[in-house]
């Protein structure tokens, strides 16, 4: 990206509703330049500022993971004026991108390892990207174990919920999906994530895991995965929810001496602890 203020045009090609109460919406672009999609390399774990003119922009991590070619997607909660805006918008409208932006997930240093995903709700955005990313053919060898474990609030609430049930059906794959209250429909399991987790105690040696979900999640689940023996430099967390502009100079995000727009978003808990106690 030559200009960092600059946004690159996209068209939104596909709009996704994936929650029941209609608050979260998937939008599936492509860039109208083709070399600014070539351009725009990125490794699972990154954001990018979406734009429109006359509303403004905002943070969204990328839910795409690199190997889907030729798509970039978003999943967008409608929280305010200018989702709401996004939300508004039809397939074959254009929207700004600004991004890639932030650090990634280090996936050189998942390989040869087992990996362990733990996500709650709208926060599995980056890590359906980084779980594309793992099991997709040209990189399913590098990583050993793959173990998923996502919950919502309720089964309606669940994202990517036709990807879910395929990842289900494979042997590859360790997938453990909850939710805090079931309705007469639901077959899985229930239960808060920090408690799942803990229930299916993956093992901690030689064992990567990424946590990303609400505030309250992320609090209860740490303590369990100590328990469990991961060590803090092995447990990875992502701060998506200190993004601001994406490039370190408003100096909303910073914590300490660190930015999370441009040392971030992805820290592991030993970095995180040599910070002052604000995430």
């Amino acid at each position: 990206m030559n200009n960092p203020y600059l946004p690159l045009q996209a068209r939104i090609d596909k709009v996704i509703m994936e929650t029941e109460d209609r608050n979260i919406k998937s939008f599936e672009l492509s860039f109208l330049n083709k070399k600014d999609e070539e351009n725009f390399q990125f490794v699972p774990g990154p954001f990018a500022e979406l734009s429109i003119p006359g509303k403004g922009e905002a943070p969204f991590g990328i839910a795409s993971s690199p190997t889907e070619k030729g798509m970039l997607k978003f999943s967008i909660n409608r929280t305010g004026l200018f989702t709401e805006a996004i939300h508004n918008l039809e397939e074959g409208a254009i929207i700004g991108v600004r991004g890639p932006l932030g650090n990634h997930y280090p996936v050189e240093a998942f390989e040869n390892k087992n990996v362990v995903i733990v996500s709650g709700g709208f926060a599995f955005t980056t890590l359906r990207s980084l779980t594309k990313y793992m099991i997709h053919d040209d990189n399913r060898s590098k990583y050993k174990n793959i173990t998923v474990i996502y919950g919502a609030r309720s089964p309606g609430l669940l994202l990517y919920k036709d990807e879910l049930r395929e990842w289900e059906k494979r042997d590859d794959i360790d997938l453990h999906v909850t939710v805090d209250a079931g309705d007469d429909d639901w077959k899985g399991k229930v239960g808060f994530v920090p408690a799942i987790t803990k229930e299916v105690a993956p093992s901690a040696e030689d064992t990567y895991v990424i946590v990303c979900g609400p505030p309250i999640m992320i609090k209860f689940t740490i303590p369990v995965l100590q328990e469990l023996g991961f060590p803090p430099e092995r447990i990875i967390l992502s701060l998506e929810m200190r993004m601001k502009c994406g490039i370190g100079m408003c100096g909303r995000c910073n914590i300490g001496s660190e930015y999370v727009c441009k040392d971030g978003p992805v820290f592991t808990l030993a970095q995180l602890s040599q910070m002052p106690d604000e995430y």
